[in-house]
């Protein structure tokens, strides 16, 4: 019977070629190609014996016989000779099977093993991410841990009785790097048991008389400054963390009170206000408020740490503890300013009550200010006063007035008179809000025989300064984005300064050029504490005092 039209194409599948054992082909014949399969299945064809099985197999069949080609003896191709058919070899195993033969698993790699193999290969290690979110701030690094620890153990030898309040200046800032006033604030923070010393272990057996407990306070400060996040934060976070209370978000005012006392207990250009206590007091709370009005934008009284980190007053602070001259910082801190301010109010508030009326606050700058914006600023509109009496305005208001109004260049001022020109609080300024304010100023250049300016040319003039992006209104956008928008609020409500931008003062325009540096409220600043000064010297004279001030910049208290 001829094999190749017996049984058909079944016959032909049930039989794997691949993994028939044909001990006389050699292994060159295997090398893999794209007929093998073909090849090596016409080779076992060929063999006599599996003649004589494809037809006993086919016979059975037919027969209907169950085949079973499991019993077949593996030698019975091998030996050449005419076995019976229960001796003849069957196919090896399926290569899903654990039995394979040794020379099938060399030639032949499973499709699943190489799939897995490759998917051992592509995939790499697993590796353990590094934590990179810390609650508290990144840990300090060992070399830097230790740097500190030398520069303490340092301080700490050099003193064997341990380091006083007064003596904490050294690791204020040689260890911490901060302001040296800030040492009184940090060691507070350390001396939670207000002991007012701190030691180094090491010298307590031997120094009997440091007490047993100061120990712990050098542990301490190695704990809450070389062990914590202190090590490693910016100097705003430093400053923030040691100022504000342990359950609190955010700064206030009396936060900065044991700073300011500490400068003006040590700082030597404010030396001479040692003994006059209620100017210290007064100076310390209006490097407190212009602090407030400069950096707290929102005007809640709580200074955030992301405040604090977009103003200058860190810098600002390291030029104050660098420099022996408290004049030379003109930002928060300069004594002339204080003395320009408090003097102002001081004018102003003739019962010295410390408080200003209506009545008070419009005799500022002779009668400069409309009284349509002093009612607007009474009823507290741009702030709402601290002073707890009804219509009364306190230091702390004039404070942030006098800035605003004697520096409209800033975003303090252009959002402080903001609020007052807006009456019904949309957030933009129409042409009639306008002119209810210009109404008064009018009245006033007409009551000084001065050539009134109608308010139409007034409004196109402050378009053309401001060029507000909408036609209509003005934005509080549109003033931050114009270098004239001061001069918009003087148009308004201040005649004397409305007169002087009229007039194009070149004598203004030169002080201008002069030093760009300089704010508006530095040159009013100056201006008025050299005219203060000469009054108080002529007043001084006038009343046959012999010991005139040496310094006329120096203050009368």
């Amino acid at each position: 019977m001829d094999i190749d039209t017996v049984g058909g194409n079944d016959v032909v599948s049930y039989l794997d070629p691949e993994l028939l054992h044909l001990p006389e082909v050699s292994s060159f014949e295997l090398k893999p190609t794209t007929q093998i399969a073909e090849e090596l299945f016409s080779q076992w064809l060929s063999q006599p014996d599996t003649s004589r099985l494809v037809k006993s197999l086919i016979r059975d069949a037919k027969a209907g016989l169950p085949i079973n080609a499991h019993g077949i003896s593996s030698s019975a191709g091998a030996g050449g000779g005419s076995n019976s058919l229960t001796n003849v070899s069957p196919p090896p195993l399926s290569p899903r099977s654990s039995c394979v033969s040794p020379r099938t698993s060399k030639q032949k790699i499973s499709p699943f093993s190489l799939a897995s193999t490759r998917k051992l290969a592509t995939e790499p290690a697993q590796e353990a991410i590094p934590q990179f979110y810390f609650q508290h701030g990144r840990p300090p690094a060992n070399e830097l841990k230790e740097l500190c620890l030398s520069r303490i153990n340092l301080l700490f030898n050099n003193n064997l009785d341990g380091l006083h309040i007064d003596e904490f200046k050294l690791v204020t800032r040689e260890v911490c790097k901060l302001p040296s006033f800030f040492s009184s604030a940090l060691f507070r923070r350390i001396d939670v048991e207000c002991y007012g010393i701190v030691t180094s272990p090491m010298h307590v057996s031997v120094r009997t008389l440091v007490p047993m407990s100061f120990c712990f306070y050098r542990d301490a400060f190695l704990k809450y400054w070389a062990e914590s996040s202190m090590l490693t934060v910016d100097m705003a976070t430093q400053v923030f963390e040691i100022l504000k209370q342990p359950n609190r978000r955010y700064l206030t005012k009396a936060d900065f009170k044991p700073v300011l006392e500490e400068l003006l207990a040590t700082h030597p250009g404010l030396e001479f206000l040692q003994g006059t206590p209620e100017f210290q007091e007064k100076y310390a709370e209006t490097v407190i408020y212009r602090i407030f009005y400069y950096i707290n934008r929102s005007g809640n009284g709580r200074l955030t740490l992301r405040e604090l980190k977009r103003s200058n007053l860190i810098f600002v602070m390291q030029q104050v503890d660098e420099e022996e001259e408290i004049n030379k910082i003109l930002r928060y801190f300069s004594y002339e300013h204080f003395y320009v301010i408090y003097c102002k109010f001081w004018e102003l508030d003739t019962d010295h009550d410390y408080l200003l009326d209506r009545e008070n606050l419009i005799r500022y700058g002779n009668h400069c200010l409309t009284y349509r914006i002093v009612d607007r600023i009474f009823s507290q509109a741009p702030k709402k006063f601290s002073s707890n009496v009804e219509g009364k305005m306190s230091y702390e208001d004039f404070v942030y007035f006098i800035l605003a109004e004697e520096d409209k260049s800033s975003e303090p001022s252009l959002e402080y008179w903001f609020k007052c020109i807006d009456l019904d609080g949309n957030g933009v300024l129409t042409s009639s809000e306008l002119q209810y304010f210009y109404e008064e100023q009018l009245h006033r250049m007409s009551c000084m025989s001065q050539e009134p300016v109608l308010f139409e040319d007034i409004l196109c003039q402050i378009v053309d300064m401001i060029s507000p992006e909408r036609e209509g209104y003005i934005t509080l956008h549109d003033l931050k984005r114009s270098k004239l928008s001061g001069n918009i609020f003087n148009i308004l409500f201040n005649l004397n300064k409305f007169m002087a931008f009229e007039s194009r003062d070149p004598f203004l325009i030169h002080q201008e050029r002069e030093d760009p540096t300089l704010t508006e409220w530095d040159r009013f600043a100056h201006r008025e504490y050299v005219r203060l000064s000469m009054e108080e010297d002529s007043e001084a004279a006038s009343n046959g005092n012999v010991e005139s001030w040496e310094e006329s910049l120096e203050a009368p208290f």
